[in-house]
């Protein structure tokens, strides 16, 4: 019995010393997704809070090479070439570094991300882009430090930083229409009927070259005359280079497509659209 119970007591006590606390880290890990035309944007970062803290200024020095963060580097991935403050920035991963100031910041992207903090050594040519950017007051405070990717157009968008009552902002562009582009003509060698849709309704979202818009348009619908998607295209692309005849004629297609097909979304938007080229609909 004494040996049953030693053995009892030993193996508590190992149990014990490999037992593991667990809390909440004190700036958690996050990680932002973004799709940015056709480039996938990827940060990784710590978030610290304020706590009541006077932040810029005070627990981040005024021009002094800051991690952007806490913990591990901040870093972020562009699946595709970008353009940073008129620099090239390779595909890849890069910490980012900034230096706080009153009215401006530096924001610095390094191409060594495997840095605890910031470098003991800073080596200038490992900076792939630099851009100074302006210091914006926010109305209320911002507890938590944040990134967002924001401003999302088809060609760019900003990398914002926030925290306690400051915002800065650092616009990128992607290379959305050489890739756009590049897909198109790979395409077109043998088109489908959704090919052509997909090249002329990029063609009109981007202010293109509205003539090949309206030619792709034209044979996707010759080869799908009950999609009336396509045909509702076809009326917007007539009507963005002022042919309200066609155009007209483009949505009485559409509108008699999917009243067979039954979809109200497309009924409404060209009875709408009719009306608005002055055409009486029931």
């Amino acid at each position: 019995m004494k040996k049953i119970l030693l053995t009892l007591v030993a193996v508590a006590a190992s149990l014990s010393m490999n037992a593991q606390i667990t809390t909440p880290a004190p700036s958690p890990a996050s990680k932002l997704e973004q799709k940015v035309g056709l480039t996938d944007v990827t940060v990784e970062y710590s978030r610290p809070s304020k706590k009541g803290r006077e932040i810029f200024g005070n627990l981040v020095p005024f021009n002094t090479l800051w991690r952007t963060g806490a913990n591990k580097n901040t870093t972020i991935s562009f699946s595709d070439d970008v353009v940073i403050s008129g620099a090239k920035v390779k595909a890849g991963t890069y910490a980012v570094f900034t230096k706080p100031g009153k009215e401006n910041w530096e924001v610095l992207f390094y191409s060594n991300t495997e840095n605890w903090g910031a470098p003991k050594t800073w080596d200038e040519s490992l900076v792939v882009a630099k851009a100074t950017v302006k210091v914006y007051a926010l109305p209320m405070a911002v507890e938590s430090f944040t990134i967002t990717i924001d401003d999302l157009t088809n060609n760019g968008a900003s990398l914002g930083i926030l925290w306690d009552k400051t915002m800065v902002n650092v616009p990128f562009t992607v290379p959305t229409d050489v890739k756009a582009s590049k897909s198109i003509e790979t395409v077109m060698n043998g088109p489908s009927a959704n090919d052509y849709y997909a090249a002329a309704s990029y063609y009109y979202e981007a202010d293109k070259d509205l003539k090949q818009a309206q030619e792709w348009i034209a044979k996707a619908v010759s080869m799908n005359d009950k999609a009336f998607w396509m045909s509702r295209k076809q009326s917007l692309i007539y009507a963005k280079q002022g042919d309200n005849k066609n155009a007209i004629a483009a949505a009485k297609r559409s509108l008699a497509a999917a009243k067979e097909a039954g979809n109200a979304n497309y009924i409404k938007m060209n009875k709408d659209s009719l009306t608005e080229w002055g055409i009486e609909v029931e």
